[in-house]
């Protein structure tokens, strides 16, 4: 299994708005590449709010499915890049090497 990683911040205003879009727009359409879950983080800090995506994937095949041959680049749509005060360009992806489970 495959995490991959996307890190933005978004003022404290927007952030509605940004889960709303991810819950309505972009996680419905993870499962037809072949996406096993994803999850919208978030951390309150003093000047914005930090928002980490992170979405679990069977392979790189899968993760080249939804995002394309440079699977590192971050796939932002318009409408997200409106609610987001800053995104990296680039994701990360890390393998699952220990898992717990109640």
């Amino acid at each position: 299994m495959i995490v991959r990683v996307f890190r933005a911040e978004a003022e404290v205003k927007n952030v509605p708005a940004y889960r709303d879009f991810l819950e309505r727009e972009i996680f419905p359409q993870l499962g037809a590449p072949g996406c096993a879950g994803a999850e919208l983080l978030v951390h309150q800090n003093a000047h914005a709010t930090d928002l980490l995506v992170q979405s679990r994937w069977p392979s790189l095949e899968a993760i080249r499915a939804f995002a394309g041959d440079d699977i590192e680049r971050a796939v932002v749509e318009p409408e997200a890049r409106a609610l987001l005060a800053r995104f990296d360009d680039k994701v990360s992806h890390f393998e699952v090497a220990l898992e717990a489970r109640p």
